[in-house]
């Protein structure tokens, strides 16, 4: 198991804006895009995942539970700021640090 499929932090504590070309069916999704049902409007020109604008934050997508074991139900079609985040981005250990968990070295 990876360390990001037993933290789930960003999931839990991060906004994710992305343009509307990734929801499904649209010009620049991964695989069958990102459902439309799991996101709510935000411009015209940007959508939010669902949850993740909500106290406290928590992804509609994000399965399990934080800290233990986590998964993405849309994991194919994530957005892009889900694909580009990783651990070595300094808002990785801000989100753990939120959700009570120790940072990563």
């Amino acid at each position: 198991m990876s360390v990001c499929q037993s933290c789930g932090a960003c999931c839990a504590s991060l906004r994710v804006d992305f343009h509307p070309a990734e929801l499904a069916g649209g010009a620049f999704a991964w695989g069958a895009g990102v459902p439309l049902v799991m996101t709510v409007p935000v411009t015209p020109a940007i959508v939010r995942l669902r949850g993740t604008d909500d106290a406290p934050p928590r992804c509609v997508a994000l399965a399990g539970e934080v800290g233990v074991a986590v998964s993405c139900t849309i994991y194919a079609e994530r957005p892009s700021p889900c694909r580009e985040f990783d651990v070595e981005h300094p808002a990785c250990n801000r989100a753990r640090r939120q959700c009570g968990l120790p940072p990563l070295d």
